[in-house]
This record gives C-alpha cells, structure tokens and sequence, in this order.
C-alpha cells in the first residue's frame, strides 16, 4: 500500500471586505479534485483573505492555480486599500510539508507553480525561503517591501527587482506579482491591546522580532484594526519549537504594562499545530474564539 503524502499550502490573497470574491477563489481552489479548503480567514482592517488547502500534492498545487487565476480576475490592487503590505492580487504561496511528503518536495512544488502562474497567467513571480533562487529573497519581507505601487515602478529599471518568472519588466497591471515558496509550518498570531496607540504597537513589534534581536522565528508589525477598534502587534511565528505562543504573548504583554496597557485577547489566524498550543495555553494567551477541532490541522487530517 502506498504512504499517504500531503502538503499544506496557504495562499494569502488581496481582498477581505468582499466574502462574495473569496467564495468564489474557494470554489475555484476546490474545483481541483483532492484540494480541500480546510480554513479560510477574511481581515476587513487587512482587506486579506487567507485559505489554507490541504490534500495531495499535484491536488493542491493545480487547486492553487485555480484559485490564483481567479484572483487575477477577480482583484484589481489598483483600487486596493488596505494594513496589510503586499505586491499581489495573490500575495504570497506558501507550501508546507505535512504527512509522507518533504521540504524538497514542497520546494519542486513551488518551482512547477511559479513556472505556470508566469507563463500561462503572465504574472511575475518571486520565490521565497527553501525555494529562493537568490538568497536575498529568502525572506519573504524582503521581497514585499516596497509594496504594489512602488514595485510596479522598480521592476522595470532595478536588477534586483527581476523576477524569477514571468514577465521579466513589467507588474501584472492589475495582479501584480505572487511571492511563491515552500517553509515550515507558519502560526499567524495577532495580540490586540487594550488601546489604540498604534505607535505603542509598532514599538512592540520592533522589539520583539528577530531581525531587530528580538525573539528568535518571530517577524511582527503593528497595526490599527477596526473589530475590535485597537492597536494591534501581528505576527508569523515562523519556529513556534523555538519561540512559542505563550512566550511571545508574555513579551508583548510586559511591554505593554510597561507603558500603562493591557492585552485585551490574542487570535490566530488560520491552524496551528497541536504541539503550539499545550495544555491551558489557549486561556492562558486569552485566544479569542478558538476550536480545536476548527483551529488544530490535526484534528482535520
């Protein structure tokens, strides 16, 4: 009998006020047979949706194409407003090895992906972390930087801005560009204060994450959200073995009391692994309306 493989993959797309277009970019993702939509996450503060397909490999990876090509028809990032950076209509494809299958593979995966996004959609395309083909493009900040409207100028005139597929001088006019990869598994974790002060936000978030010295796998940023109206530290926990949740939610919430604020709740966004979340962690962290069985990938093998 043959082991069953499977891979994750999370697509990031530009739109979270309009659940009418995210139902369709699902519909188009599971039209693949075997790709299923196991979470899905809209953010009207972010204007981002984020969906997370699990199933065998060339399942997900045809379902992912569905599901970009309808979100080329679908956003236009031209009249996209929104917190959250971002140079693509489908922001950022992360594949992630689950059961049976391996890094190495999910790297493939993202090549074959990124391959047929430029040629048949003509939509350049960045590869990031394991499948970087320029080490400066591993991290996936790096590459968004700049953001849509900034990119879309660079691209023509800066060498470093060449993508790695596609069209090599020019953004999608209205798709722009997909950062495409294969990584660890990512926790995409948010921690609300009890206040509004943004500036207080983005200071925690310097703090705290790696690249400044802060806490190892951690890259965060502060935002103001409008549901609940606060300021708000978001995260990727990119290694939650070596910085977990509860570690993180303890660092931001001394900052925090020492400028005079509380924590009002934490939230994930999208699953997390069982291991990420032990014992009372979720009470502990104040996790706001999580469900096991909705949030533990685990639990929906």
């Amino acid at each position: 009998m043959s082991q069953t493989r499977l891979v994750e993959c999370v697509p990031n797309f530009s739109e979270g006020r309009r659940p009418e277009v995210v139902e369709r970019i699902r519909a188009a993702i599971e039209s693949s047979p075997g790709a299923r939509v196991v979470d899905q996450s809209l953010d009207a503060s972010h204007n981002r949706a984020v969906v997370t397909v699990v199933g065998e490999p060339q399942a997900v990876s045809e379902g992912v194409f569905r599901g970009i090509r309808a979100a080329c028809e679908l956003i236009d990032l031209r009249t996209h407003r929104g917190e959250h950076p971002r140079i693509g209509a489908t922001d950022v494809v992360p594949f992630v090895p689950l059961e049976g299958s391996t890094m190495d593979e999910c790297v493939a995966l993202a090549h074959a992906l990124g391959a047929r996004v430029g040629g048949e959609l003509g939509i350049p395309v960045y590869f990031y972390e394991a499948a970087a083909r320029v080490p400066g493009r591993r991290n996936l900040p790096d590459v968004r930087n700049i953001g849509f409207e900034a990119l879309s100028a660079a691209v023509a005139t800066d060498p470093a801005r060449i993508p790695d597929e596609g069209p090599k001088g020019a953004l999608h006019h209205s798709a722009g560009a997909v950062v495409v990869g294969a990584r660890k598994f990512l926790i995409a974790y948010n921690v609300n204060l009890a206040s509004e002060d943004v500036a207080l936000a983005k200071e925690i978030a310097k703090k705290i994450r790696e690249k400044d010295g802060g806490l190892k796998g951690i890259k965060a940023m502060g935002f103001a959200v409008d549901a609940p109206k606060c300021a708000q530290v978001s995260m990727n926990v990119c290694d939650h073995e070596a910085t977990g949740l509860a570690r993180v939610y303890a660092e931001i919430e001394r900052l925090a009391a020492e400028k005079g604020v509380g924590i009002l709740e934490s939230e994930l966004v999208g699953l997390a692994p069982r291991a990420a979340l032990p014992g009372a962690t979720a009470a502990a962290i104040r996790l706001r309306g999580f469900d096991p069985k909705q949030q533990i990938i685990e639990e929906l093998l």
